[in-house]
């Protein structure tokens, strides 16, 4: 049972969903089996944050760099995309999470992208839990398009330059009006950011398992949760 003062708990977690092929190598499956089984994770994660009262959880659904992978693991990724979100979307009513997407989803298949906006719709008054999933993401791409917006705006006159604010950079990300993360959790053991929420999570803390994604469960969930609520934040204080 967790013994955490819910103000100890985070606001807003971030995962950085890893080892779903290497699950799937290690119980001899394929590859699609293991995205699969991952996507069981994801709604354990759901189901955790709502049980613990956590308003806000983004996942690292599809990189940018996810775009290169064979053309028949990435269609096979979007119709499990697809297939998710459908049958996904009656529980969110149900269990009132509100459904978010990030990224630049206009590369995405435009089934995908109308499955998504459906859900995005029906969901939008939903207010126990803010499920954001980032898909077509990249934080440098982000970034590059938020600076472009921003020069936009100074060149039609619309902003002046010294009037640019860290919340001024903020409100041209993908993210606007999303909480920056305060526990960032990357599952499969490898200690990189795989250019997930760069500006974002500038004073998340960090913890690293690893477990593979498939297998990450209630115990690995709460371990996060005590590592992050042992901690001191102090924001560049002392």
């Amino acid at each position: 049972m967790l013994d955490i003062p819910q103000e100890k708990l985070p606001h807003h977690i971030a995962i950085i969903m890893d080892g779903n092929g290497r699950w799937a190598k290690r119980h001899g499956h394929s590859r699609r089996r293991g995205h699969t089984e991952g996507a069981q994770s994801v709604q354990k994660s759901v189901d955790f944050c709502l049980e613990y009262g956590i308003p806000w959880l983004t996942l690292y659904a599809f990189s940018t760099e996810n775009w290169n992978r064979s053309l028949i693991e990435v269609s096979s990724l979007m119709l499990l995309l697809n297939r998710f979100i459908k049958q996904r979307t009656p529980e969110m009513m149900k269990k009132n999470v509100r459904l978010h997407c990030i990224g630049d989803l206009e590369r995405l298949p435009a089934k995908s992208r109308a499955i998504l906006q459906n859900a995005m719709d029906t969901t939008r008054h939903n207010t126990a839990l803010h499920l954001t999933l980032a898909l077509s993401y990249g934080s440098r791409q982000e970034i590059t398009h938020a600076i472009r917006d921003i020069a936009e705006k100074i060149s039609s006159g619309t902003l002046a330059p010294q009037d640019i604010t860290e919340q001024t950079v903020a409100d041209h990300l993908d993210t606007a009006g999303i909480p920056d993360p305060d526990l960032l959790i990357r599952t499969s053991g490898e200690m990189r950011i795989s250019n997930f929420l760069l500006w974002q999570i500038s004073y998340a803390e960090l913890h690293v398992t690893d477990r593979l994604w498939p297998d990450f469960d209630r115990e690995d969930f709460e371990t996060a949760l005590r590592d992050y609520a042992a901690r001191h934040r102090r924001f560049g204080k002392r």
